[in-house]
């Protein structure tokens, strides 16, 4: 009989592990990706890390969650790329998406969104102004409208989103840009569904028993998400270079030079970790600050000290995502950089601190510092050289006073007749009298 029991209860312990083998198998998992805030190429990284991980875990799709007013175009098209060289399908769940947000939407395999979402808007702005360049305009349309036909989607109503002068009847009047809301969207073709939130979504794909992961970046990723916001940057920047400045004009390595290369640190190395700033920018920069302390060494402000500051420039604007955005970031930082510094010293001048940059020790008489006697008065007078001049000596004056004299450069004997002809650096300049005559 016990024989019996342990029979049955080694049977019922292979059907359970045969029903859980078999729901473990039906489950799907489901990558959820958010795509939220400025579209920049830190985005992108981040974006091309979670696919590699959806990849890695076997993942059924991924739920690109998209979020966002826009961004850059370089960054937006590279996801657009990677939705399209990656194996796994890619569904979009609209929450928001403008600009270069609709622009990532429209490459994935499905759009689905929130109802009060909005889809569209994707002309190209630069310096807060619509970019009015033809054949940038042209290459974004033909973009769009090819992405529209990749999907079975009309290419008319993805054109209309980046060119204000396409007009569609009952959509959008020519001169304004189209954006469609989810109802309108889903009525013309560019959703397949409203939904309020991304866990509806596998079910509408065929989907029975999904597993869903959100997808979080690392932190390195997510430090340079940050500090790669242009306002960010720029603020990081100028507190490097005004601590540098701070910790040149002071004597001895402290507090500022810490700071300098901590912010320095931020910046550059924010960017490799991005793919924006590669060694050989980093490698320039450097060399910048080394052809500085070189020329700080050197007389006057030469060849070394502006192939120093070239170097510099270079350094910091390349490493930016743009030409035009270094420009912007290392402009605002220089601003920023002199008005810390400003401010700084009027704080140091009330602290200890003043003194390792200032001389604040009077040269008084009481402390025995004197001053060059002005000898001007002297010139014309007449006398004889008390000792050689070599160009240097003493001339006794015909007054009787004694008096250090140099020449312009003649041998003159002692006892010679000299006359004073000027003054220079508290000695008196002579010249043999018979020479004058």
């Amino acid at each position: 009989m016990k024989y019996i029991w342990r029979a049955l209860a080694l049977v019922c312990l292979c059907v359970s592990l045969l029903n859980f083998a078999s729901v473990s198998a039906q489950e799907e998992l489901v990558y959820v990706v958010p795509l939220d805030g400025e579209i920049t190429q830190a985005r992108f990284l981040a974006l091309r890390h979670a696919f590699k991980q959806a990849e890695k875990e076997g993942a059924a799709t991924i739920i690109l969650v998209i979020d966002t007013f826009g961004g850059t175009v370089d960054a937006s098209d590279k996801i657009k790329n990677l939705i399209y060289d990656t194996a796994i399908p890619v569904h979009a769940f609209v929450k928001k998406a403008i600009s270069g947000g609709a622009y990532v939407a429209l490459a994935c395999d499905n759009i689905y969104m929130r109802a009060g979402s909005t889809l569209g808007a994707v002309e190209p702005v630069a310096g807060g102004e619509p970019v009015t360049d033809e054949k940038t305009l042209s290459v974004i349309q033909s973009q769009m409208e090819t992405m529209a036909e990749r999907r079975g989607r009309d290419p008319e109503i993805a054109a209309a989103m980046v060119r204000k002068e396409i007009g569609i009847p009952g959509l959008v009047e020519p001169g304004k840009l189209l954006t469609l809301t989810a109802a309108r969207a889903l009525e013309v073709g560019y959703a397949e569904g409203i939904v309020d939130r991304y866990t509806e979504i596998p079910p509408l794909l065929g989907m029975e028993s999904p597993r869903f992961t959100v997808y979080e970046a690392p932190w390195s990723v997510r430090f340079a998400i940050f500090v790669q916001r242009p306002v960010v940057s720029a603020i990081i920047l100028a507190i490097a270079l005004a601590a540098l400045v701070i910790e040149i004009l002071t004597a001895g390595f402290g507090v500022a030079g810490i700071i300098s290369i901590l912010a320095f640190s931020a910046f550059f190395g924010s960017g490799m970790v991005v793919g924006l700033a590669q060694w050989e920018y980093v490698a320039l920069f450097i060399l910048g600050i080394i052809l500085l302390l070189t020329e700080a060494f050197i007389p006057g402000f030469g060849v070394v000290g502006i192939a120093g500051l070239i170097c510099i420039v270079l350094g910091i604007i390349l490493s930016a995502s743009t030409f035009a955005q270094g420009l912007v970031t290392l402009a605002g930082a220089l601003l920023l950089a002199a008005l810390m510094v400003i401010v700084a010293f009027r704080l140091l001048r009330k602290s200890p601190a003043w003194n390792r940059i200032v001389l604040s020790t009077a040269e008084t008489k009481e402390r025995g510092y004197v001053g060059p006697k002005d000898l001007s008065a002297l010139v014309g007078q007449q006398g004889v050289a008390a000792t050689p001049l070599r160009p240097s000596g003493i001339v006794a004056l015909s007054n009787g006073e004694r008096v250090d004299a140099i020449t312009e450069g003649l041998y003159i004997a002692a006892g010679t007749e000299v006359e004073v002809t000027g003054v220079s650096s508290g000695s008196v300049v002579v010249s043999p009298k018979n020479r004058k005559e």
